[in-house]
């Protein structure tokens, strides 16, 4: 008899790639997705440490799953297997079972594929799991082959962990330091995931363009040649790359931009603050102008390039000059889309220490100052695509009948009146309206846009 798995995922790409992973460790135990909790035999929670109050979320939940834990034994239909997943847990790991007694099992993000041998351990009676050690050997090494995904577009994790240390980022803790799978490992998972459907495939990693893995014969190869080598794949029409740091891109992967037309036009690389004091007191190991001479090289490769970024506001010691750099910084570069936050100190980090703390107005001034600026050149480049022809993939059915979303080549979600029989085509469509959310377009060629073809902003 089938058992019913939920996976409640939080946080980045990464985590998504992880929970279907560990749907995958799972699947030969007998466990079948579940639609939610209710009624489910297993229930993770896949958690994010990177926001704040990202751990009293996570207690919040398991409140709420106590109460179906109890039920579910009380009705007699069996026990429930409660276990937390992920960055929090790598964190808090002892934490979460003083708190909440009722989790089964608690793993780090580099040990979900030792979860049959936890399974057993915890059904056995004999107390909570706890596995939060980062093993010697990679996790990728142990994991079974992919399961087939869900629509026209993957991930696919080629990195993880990071070396560069930020002060404010908890990342290095809970994921540890870097790991690069070799590309024969990766172009393995990208052609099965290929034959099983997908048309395009997001690269991830919490620094990947830091990928450094062993290429043919032997030698080592950085993400610009293994993007090169992705898009020989037959089927493949859409290669992208999240997240990035700025120090981490090279010659070689300017230089994939420029030449290899399956890489989507759209790179999310975060800059955090246009200060360079500020830059400084967060280690990123870069100041403003070298982040915008790396901007100016990319759209020197690629023309019709756009831009996301990630910023922090109220970082401590951060004056009102070093706020007006920030705004310098993205009034002259001019972004398609941005992540914005204030700081907010997640312990155990060097940045938590940090005195000289700005208050929470200063902070709320400054991130609506921030977020008015963003928000003017983000609808400013939806405009800019107004009667344009540009390729959409088509990833689902839209929220009317007779309606089909997909995603331009810059992440711009493209809504048609179109067959379903669409979906996971890459077909040409005219923008004929820009929403608050999408845009709106009708359909120029009902069939494959060659990947070949270049399309200018």
């Amino acid at each position: 008899m089938a058992k019913r798995l939920f996976i409640k995922t939080y946080g980045c790409q990464m985590n998504v790639y992880d929970s279907a992973r560990m749907a995958d460790v799972l699947q030969p135990l007998g466990y079948v997705p579940a639609e939610s909790p209710e009624g489910a035999d297993m229930v993770i929670l896949n958690t994010c440490h990177i926001r704040e109050k990202a751990a009293e979320k996570v207690y919040s939940e398991l409140g709420r799953l106590r109460r179906l834990k109890h039920d579910k034994a009380a009705s007699g239909d069996g026990a429930m297997v409660i276990a937390v997943g992920g960055c929090v847990a790598q964190a808090e790991g002892e934490e979460i079972l003083a708190r909440a007694p009722h989790v089964d099992m608690v793993f780090g993000p580099q040990t979900y594929h030792r979860l049959p041998e936890m399974v057993a351990q915890a059904t056995r009676a004999s107390g909570a799991v706890l596995d939060v050690e980062f093993p010697v050997e990679t996790k990728f090494d142990h994991l079974p082959d992919s399961a087939a995904p869900q629509g026209a577009s993957a991930f696919l994790s080629v990195q993880e962990g990071c070396d560069r240390f930020c002060t404010f980022c908890v990342v290095p803790y809970t994921r540890g330091a870097e790991y690069s799978r070799d590309a024969a490992a990766i172009e393995a998972e990208a052609r099965r995931l290929v034959a099983a459907g997908a048309r395009e495939i997001t690269l991830l990693g919490q620094n990947v363009n830091a990928w450094h893995g062993r290429g043919a014969g032997g030698s080592e190869w950085r993400l610009g040649r293994l993007i090169r080598h992705l898009a020989e794949i037959d089927g493949l029409e859409r290669i992208r790359y999240t997240t990035s740091h700025p120090r981490d891109v090279d010659d070689g992967l300017i230089a994939a931009h420029g030449t290899v037309d399956k890489l989507m036009p759209y790179l999310h690389l975060p800059v955090q603050s246009g200060s360079d004091r500020i830059l400084a007191a967060m280690n990123r190991q870069h100041g403003a102008d070298d982040y915008r001479r790396t901007v100016d090289r990319l759209r020197v490769a690629r023309p019709d390039i756009a831009l996301s970024s990630d910023f922090i506001v109220g970082f401590p010691g951060e004056t009102d000059a070093d706020f007006a750099a920030t705004l310098r910084l993205v009034s002259g570069i001019g972004f398609a889309g941005t992540y914005s936050f204030k700081f907010s100190a997640r312990p155990g980090t060097p940045a938590a220490a940090l005195e000289d703390v700005v208050p929470d107005r200063v902070k709320d001034e400054r991130l609506e100052t921030l977020q008015q600026l963003l928000g003017v050149q983000e609808a400013a480049f939806h405009r800019s695509k107004d009667g344009a022809v540009l390729p959409v993939l088509f990833e689902g059915r839209g929220r009317r009948p007779g309606q089909i979303v997909g995603r331009s080549p810059w992440m711009q979600a493209v809504v048609v009146e179109a067959s379903e029989r669409l979906v996971g085509e890459v077909v040409d469509c005219r923008i004929t309206r820009i929403g608050a959310h999408c845009l709106h377009g009708e359909l120029v060629l009902a069939g494959h846009h060659s990947p070949s073809q270049r399309v200018c902003a």
